[in-house]
């Protein structure tokens, strides 16, 4: 059978020698005697073993994966570990257990995790990561896996288990061991681990938040959405830490949250994106892309939908709010320019307020015309017709309000884009621009008098 498609239950219905691995001395005369006592148990009985010497059957599960290499019994013993955690997950502190200080319990699943097919790599990385987040909080100088620092003992320390999962998770979302499972598990794993703030470091530092980036899209299979719950997940929690979020700003994230909470209609998805988004509105220039990318319209059609969270319609308010402030601090021309650098130009109030056009005239100048620049790029590649017809405004505001207005356009061999406009299919497009050639060929003193 292939290894990839081996399942816990397949795995537990093998018969394991131990007597022969007593024989060989690779187990203890008392592992046999507890391995007898719970192999092939009810999940009852073995609860109750578990409940009463944890420690020690951990201890025994540890040393077999440490010095025995078989692969059916390296995935017996995995499979054994999985399903005790999978019943309940706090019985990962008994890992941490005190009776276990001179036990390295992390090193073998960390080795597994490279060195294994992929059963045993997927098993060890969810093993390690429930055992990792039950760790008891550092103090009086012990580390982590319960091993005093000043042990003379080599112990796998939690800075080298926390670097060596986000190495295999990182190298998970380039090249998956397995081509459907690897990369949701690594993610499933992530999720867990960033809270971590060493995790985070490691993550970033590695450059794993581009490898998340193309995972945030819309979803429709309860597969997919999970796997999409997920990463929008992986991103909340970097969404805490500023290099991430240094990182996310020069990304197609945000554009990417916003297709997903845009077309998702399942609540988790939308509150986990939401509580994003509102972390990230005041960072960077995040609030003035929200803006651009129609967030405050967005964010009204989801308050009108009826969720039943509490958490996610307090977070809708907050970003509602955080997003009014943020349009009242952008200046009209940082949100005219958001606007054709977008490329996509609506009726909004600033293209015909001549207040707005003589006030801010002077600043089409920057970076070379850089914004009349666009706005003429626009002529040629847009395919929206409300936009073609904006922009032609725009530019005979621009002839009309700058002195060197007619010159300045010309030189940039606007007027053979416009003309070509004036045979749209669209009135509205062939309408503006017709008042645009008007106002090039007629001059500011003439053109004042053509209005719309």
């Amino acid at each position: 059978m292939d290894q990839a498609e081996l399942n816990t239950e397949q795995v537990l219905k093998r018969d394991i020698p131990w007597e022969t691995y007593m024989t060989t001395k690779l187990i203890s005369g008392t592992s046999l005697q507890l391995l007898r006592r719970y192999d092939n148990r009810p999940e009852s009985y073995r609860a109750q073993l578990l409940d009463d010497d944890g420690p020690a059957y951990v201890r025994v599960f540890v040393s077999i994966l440490r010095d025995i290499y078989k692969e059916e019994t390296v995935e017996y013993v995995l499979a054994l570990v999985d399903e005790m955690l999978t019943a309940n997950p706090k019985r990962a502190r008994l890992f941490h257990d005190k009776s276990l200080a001179s036990e390295d319990t992390y090193e073998p699943f960390l080795r597994l995790l490279w060195k294994g097919n992929w059963f045993i790599q997927e098993k060890s990385c969810k093993i390690v990561a429930l055992i990792v987040s039950a760790r008891p909080k550092i103090q009086d100088g012990n580390i982590a896996n319960g091993e005093a620092s000043n042990s003379k003992k080599k112990s796998t320390s939690i800075d080298d288990v926390l670097q060596g999962l986000v190495d295999w998770l990182c190298e998970q979302l380039k090249k998956p061991s397995h081509p459907s499972r690897g990369v949701p598990t690594a993610i499933s794993c992530l999720a867990t681990l960033l809270k971590e703030p060493m995790v985070r470091s490691s993550f970033v530092q590695a450059d794993g938040v581009k490898l998340l980036v193309p995972l945030i899209s819309p979803a429709s299979t309860q597969q997919s959405i999970q796997l999409l719950y997920e990463t929008c997940l992986c991103v909340w929690l970097l969404s805490y830490y500023e290099p991430a979020v240094e990182y996310l700003a020069t990304s197609r994230a945000l554009p990417r949250l916003i297709d997903v909470v845009k077309s998702s209609t399942k609540e988790k998805v939308v509150r986990v994106v939401v509580l994003t988004l509102r972390n990230l509105l005041s960072k960077a220039a995040f609030g003035a892309q929200m803006i651009d990318l129609g967030l405050p319209q967005i964010v009204q059609s989801l308050k009108a939908q009826a969720w039943s969270d509490e958490d996610l319609l307090e977070a809708l308010n907050q970003l509602e709010e955080g997003l009014k402030d943020k349009i009242k601090k952008l200046s009209s021309f940082d949100k005219y320019k958001q606007e054709v650098l977008l490329g996509q130009l609506d009726w909004s109030p600033m293209h015909k307020d001549n207040l707005f056009w003589r006030d801010n005239i002077k600043n089409f100048e920057e970076n070379d015309f850089q914004i009349l620049r666009v706005l003429i790029t626009i002529l040629d590649t847009s395919n929206d017709p409300r936009t073609l017809a904006v922009a032609c405004y725009d530019l005979s505001q621009f002839i009309q309000h700058h002195p060197a207005g007619r010159i300045i356009v010309t030189d940039l061999k606007a007027k053979e884009r416009v003309m070509k406009l004036m045979n749209h299919e669209n009135p509205e497009v062939t309408k503006n621009a017709l008042l645009c050639i008007q106002r090039l060929f007629l001059g500011a003193k003439y053109a004042s008098f053509l209005q719309v």
